[in-house]
């Protein structure tokens, strides 16, 4: 089996049998092309000379190992992970599928890395960058349902840029939102941001020119095309700016904001989990961090010595 066609049928895999997201299936192959490439410009003259074909079936853990060595010199720790997470899951599907008896990254253990916790947005900050949204500009109704349902949903971009029209449930007060692994649930919504989506949908969506493949996509860009991941992170970044926050912003930051905000106003984490679509609770532990101020008063409020 020649790399092409295993990469092939290992995207087939992880997109129908795994249900993984589009980004994540696009990092594993990017990794597997980064492997194939290190291959063809480095052991040219080995293949030639020995006639060895360093297919998928064929290669072994000494050109692995160096490949991540020299991974190791151009990546972060983060990244290095991803990629030996991404060649794992790939030999062992290889294995699975009995093309391989044996994975060659075994015994190869990713870097350790802590975990990074994203920015965290005040309520003052959030309020700010809101109002700092000009109401006249022609996309005005967009952009603010856009930041009202990222910070009132916690939704992650990708779910914000695939949100049909059909997956708005608000007589109910609900949003269905489809995460990863195309798992679904749903999330309560606030009036408020229900009233600035009508707006939107009023005042702007319904004079596009809507594109017939993207009749049921919430938000739109001028040309009645879906809006791109890329477009959100700008719209949110030159939001923020124009609010005068200097924190570094992006659509990641309402999530984590929702979620720290929750759970310092008392919700518990499994609601924020449920929220939030996270499978395991440990990945919503992140979450955990909050602020000084608020951990002192829940001391003062709540500890035995200080109830005296």
């Amino acid at each position: 089996m020649k790399w092409r066609q295993a990469v092939k049928n290992f995207e087939y895999f992880l997109k129908i049998e795994r249900g993984l997201s589009e980004n994540t299936i696009k990092n594993y192959k990017l990794d597997l092309h980064k492997l194939i490439k290190y291959i063809e410009s480095n052991y040219v003259n080995e293949i030639k000379k020995n006639s060895i074909n360093y297919t998928p079936l064929r290669i072994n853990q000494n050109i692995i190992q160096h490949f991540l060595y020299e991974q190791s010199k151009i990546s972060n720790a983060r990244t290095q992970s991803r990629c030996i997470s991404g060649l794992k899951s790939f030999f062992n599907f290889l294995v699975f599928e009995n093309y391989r008896n044996n994975n060659p990254l075994t015994h190869i253990e990713s870097p350790k890395i802590g975990r990074k916790l994203p920015e965290t947005l005040s309520l003052d900050e959030i309020d700010k960058i809101i109002s700092s949204i000009d109401m006249s500009h022609t996309l005005a109704y967009r952009n603010r349902a856009i930041i009202e349902i990222l910070y009132s949903c916690g939704l992650r971009v990708s779910e914000l840029t695939d949100l049909k029209i059909s997956d708005l449930y608000f007589d109910e007060g609900f949003l269905k939102v489809t995460g990863k692994g195309n798992k679904q649930r749903l999330i309560p919504v606030s009036t408020i941001t229900q009233k600035y989506i009508y707006h939107y949908l009023n005042n702007l969506r319904s004079k596009l020119n809507v594109n017939s493949d993207n009749v049921d996509i919430l938000f739109l860009n001028r040309r009645g095309k879906k809006l791109t991941r890329a477009m959100i992170f700008t719209i949110v970044k030159k939001t923020a700016k124009s609010a005068g926050i200097k924190k570094s912003v992006s659509p990641h930051t309402f999530r984590h904001s929702f979620a720290t905000h929750l759970l310092e106003n008392g919700a518990d984490l499994r609601s924020i989990q449920s929220m939030l679509g996270h499978e395991s609770i440990t990945t919503t532990e992140i979450y955990m961090h909050v602020e000084k101020s608020h951990l002192k008063k829940v001391i003062n409020n709540f500890h035995p010595r200080e109830l005296k």
